[in-house]
């Protein structure tokens, strides 16, 4: 199931781990990525709280954690190759694995329709 928030991210819902990235169209609005920073594996994150940075040409953006959880995977991928992120931005280039501390958070979130509503 997958899940967005209004900061476009997306979120891959499986159990109790969500794999989180930004959409499609956060990748197109920063442009050409040149540098990804992640979280670290086991670190705490809360809704909301800053959880990774990309940096274009055109300027560094923060990515948030779009629920509370204990990051336990990220994807090196990215960091190696950041242009991975514009060319498939929620596909290949997910950023992070998030065990959630409460899966009905994500009821909260948009679903698809809503946030092509939020974007149009």
């Amino acid at each position: 199931m997958l899940k967005f928030t209004a900061e476009h991210e997306w979120l891959k819902l499986e159990g109790d781990v969500a794999t989180v990235g930004i959409t499609q169209h956060a990748a197109d609005q920063l442009g050409d990525l040149v540098f990804v920073e992640l979280p670290d594996v086991g670190a705490e994150l809360t809704k909301d709280g800053n959880a990774a940075t990309v940096e274009s040409v055109k300027a560094a953006s923060d990515v948030y954690s779009p629920l509370d959880g204990e990051v336990i995977e990220v994807n090196q991928a990215i960091v190696d190759d950041p242009s991975l992120v514009n060319s498939d931005p929620q596909g290949a280039a997910w950023f992070f694995k998030l065990k959630l501390k409460n899966i009905a958070d994500a009821d909260g979130l948009l679903d698809e329709a809503a946030y092509k509503e939020l974007i149009a």
